[in-house]
């Protein structure tokens, strides 16, 4: 069962109706600190003007003099100025929600783009799961083939699971955070036999324990599919930076009510850039050449952030050098 949110285009319009109205508010202060510093300016000249009063010894023929009073003019001078910060504040407000629009249409564009396309690959995702099932009737299930077919009909549905967040998402609704927690280390356990072929392939012996003096398996309450692609993201992260030869390990072990999954490498370690700033979408480190863009980030450690920020936890580097990195999610443990 899913709660859903308010419907995301009127939460569209919600949010550029607010960024319309900031941008009119930074216009009418600008405007306000303007006609503030005129109205002073000119009140400075016409208290000058009465100190040295300029009155002529008597009318010349034909000429007209007009004497306005000093505190009836700067009335004025304040109720005009007054006025034009408001003009200015609307005007702020129309050309604002003028240049915003097209930017709600391409959020609209986009939405309707992720749901088609979330839409679309359901079906096909369903009809592969049917396949491997049928495949899965003519395999023994302790045998190679039957194996093999089970890590990917799991694969198939965690696939499945990031289509419908992507679904859910898009169409403003949220799933329910469910009442079961998650058996941390089971899913950290079949990442990492999910990712042994392709350590394998690139020369790297990846392992996966748990703390035994822990106690029991460390339970969380997230989603599983979600805690899954979190830790597949940590460790494709870790095999892409470790050379042939290397070794990553992922870990599982539970301190002070927080349950702590542990992905290291013996990489380079983290250099080029910010520790603080890996999590933050697109950031790239130099490659060994010096250039831009070797070795990069990407968008997979960000998502990692986002997961565990839902959940209640933390992500972050426990330790970087030479000798290589070590990522530490940190979940709320549950108390059996």
């Amino acid at each position: 069962m899913n709660s859903r949110g308010p419907a995301p285009i009127d939460a569209d319009q919600d949010t550029l109706r607010k960024a319309s109205l900031k941008v009119a508010l930074r216009i009418s202060a600008a405007c306000a600190v303007l006609v503030l510093f005129l109205l002073a300016a000119a009140t400075a000249y016409l208290i000058n003007k009465l100190a040295n009063p300029d009155v002529p010894a008597s009318a010349a023929a034909g000429k007209a003099y007009t004497y306005l009073d000093s505190k009836d003019l700067i009335e004025a001078m304040i109720i005009a100025g007054v006025a034009g910060i408001v003009l200015a504040g609307v005007i702020g407000w129309l050309s604002a929600r003028s240049a915003i629009r097209p930017l709600g249409d391409a959020l609209a564009r986009q939405r309707r783009f992720v749901q088609d396309a979330s839409h679309e690959l359901r079906t096909p995702l369903a009809i592969l799961d049917a396949r491997i099932q049928l495949a899965q009737r003519d395999a023994v299930p302790d045998s190679k083939p039957g194996r093999a077919l089970a890590k990917i009909r799991e694969d198939t549905a965690t696939l499945t699971g990031i289509v419908n967040e992507l679904l859910l998402a898009a169409t403003g609704a949220t799933p329910d955070p469910g009442t079961e927690p998650a058996d941390l280390a089971a899913v950290a356990s079949s990442v990492a036999e999910s990712l042994q072929q392709l350590a394998r392939r690139q020369d790297v012996r990846l392992s996966f324990s748990a703390d035994p003096s822990a106690g029991p398996p460390p339970l969380a309450r997230i989603d599983p599919d979600s805690f899954r692609r979190a830790v597949l993201a940590l460790a494709a992260n870790a095999l892409a930076h470790t050379p042939a030869g290397g070794q990553v390990s992922i870990s599982t072990t539970a301190e002070n009510n927080q349950a702590v999954i542990t992905v290291a490498d013996t990489g380079a370690g983290i250099t080029g850039v910010d520790q603080a700033r890996i999590f933050d979408r697109f950031v790239r480190t130099p490659g060994s050449d010096g250039t831009r863009g070797q070795r990069s980030f990407g968008i997979g450690l960000a998502l990692v952030r986002e997961i565990a920020t839902a959940a209640g936890g933390t992500v972050g580097v426990a330790r970087t050098g030479p000798d290589g990195t070590a990522m530490e999610l940190r979940l709320p443990l549950v108390v059996r």
